[in-house]
């Protein structure tokens, strides 16, 4: 009989050694490996079956879970991996599902160390929103461009420097917070609580300061952060949007048209700022940010109450001394650096003939 602990070990501690982000897992091929956003084949793993994929999704979830999967056939859950030797510990945030029949895995390497915003060479601007009291911050973006990451950032930058009570809501459970000065709790759904929108409820009578939700997924979720940023609460969350402009349309949007005006005076009021971010591949390896900062300005405000979100972006692209960043020329500097390539800048840019004219 295989021994599939120790098969998953050597698949994590492979992982670890060689910087991937991601380890892809499925019946009928060999493992794969994102590393640097290139997706590579273990070509020294043999293929892996059916039976491999049910033992080792078995040593990660638990038969629990594992049993709840083979009904629903979808699973979001966490791993620690205690790691030996040289590799050290890991945890992983893992997806598992089904594909014509066939079980697959996506494995998503969580860093132990919660990395700070200069390492993560993101804008010092951030900082300001980890001092607010209140608020509405968002970080957006495709899936794989490390918002959750930036969230974390600025989670453990409060943590570290304010006494608050902070509470995160996740699905699972991703970066692990120790109490600084401030007390965390992490609630993960369907462990810790029923879902997002149980837990958002409780959180008007658990003394909350700060409050991050891993993803707004639904009309109730973004109704109930809004209304926390607007009685006296920092709320932190993320969208999978392309942009400031899209991200403000999708959440009014996602409201009946009844509610949409609304919910239009409030996110007008309770926004504090929208982040996009993109990974980008570097000219030397590895990966490096894009981004773009809408900071909520009384222009912005008006534009939002007044039906005009088509318009924000010029104030994006015009508004560096208030602090915002337009993402066209955050990838224009990033070229003149040397770190990335035009090809890769013009691949990011969502409008190719303004960035041209920045190049």
């Amino acid at each position: 009989m295989a021994d599939y602990k120790q098969k998953l070990a050597g698949l994590i501690e492979t992982t670890i050694a060689q910087g991937a982000s991601d380890l892809h897992l499925g019946a009928g091929h060999q493992p794969l490996l994102r590393v640097s956003g290139v997706m590579t084949q273990l070509l020294s793993e043999p293929a892996l079956t059916q039976e491999d994929m049910v033992a080792l999704l078995g040593e990660m979830a638990g038969a629990e879970r594992s049993a709840a999967f083979m009904q629903k056939q979808e699973l979001d859950f966490s791993y620690d991996y205690a790691g030996s030797g040289a590799a050290g510990g890991a945890r992983f945030r893992g997806n598992a599902y089904f594909e014509r029949g066939r079980i697959g895995i996506a494995l998503r390497l969580i860093p132990r160390a919660i990395r700070t915003l200069a390492e993560l060479r993101l804008p010092p601007v951030l900082e300001q929103f980890a001092t607010r009291e209140q608020g509405f911050f968002l970080v957006v973006g495709p899936v794989g461009q490390g918002k959750t990451t930036t969230l974390a950032a600025l989670i453990e930058k409060v943590n570290q420097e304010r006494t608050e009570h902070i509470v995160t809501i996740e699905d699972p459970i991703e970066y692990l917070f120790e109490n600084k000065r401030s007390l965390v709790d992490q609630r993960e759904v369907r462990v810790d609580t029923a879902n997002f929108a149980v837990a958002l409820q409780s959180v008007f009578r658990q003394d909350v300061d700060v409050l991050m939700i891993g993803e707004m997924r639904t009309p109730e979720t973004i109704s109930t952060a809004v209304t926390a940023a607007e009685t006296g609460h920092l709320v932190l969350s993320t969208l999978h949007t392309n942009n400031a402009v899209q991200t403000i349309d999708r959440i009014i949007d996602v409201f009946p048209g009844s509610q949409q005006d609304q919910i239009r005076i409030q996110l007008a009021g309770s926004l504090a700022g929208i982040f996009s971010q993109r990974l980008v591949p570097r000219i030397s390896g590895g990966l490096i940010p894009a981004y773009e900062l809408l900071i909520n300005s009384v222009a912005v405000q008006n534009l939002i109450r007044e039906k005009r979100t088509h318009e924000i972006q010029t104030l994006i692209e015009t508004g560096a001394e208030e602090g915002m960043i337009d993402m066209n020329r955050s990838l224009a500097e990033l070229v003149r650096a040397g770190e990335i390539s035009i090809e890769s800048a013009y691949s990011r840019s969502l409008s190719p003939k303004n960035l041209e004219r920045l190049l």
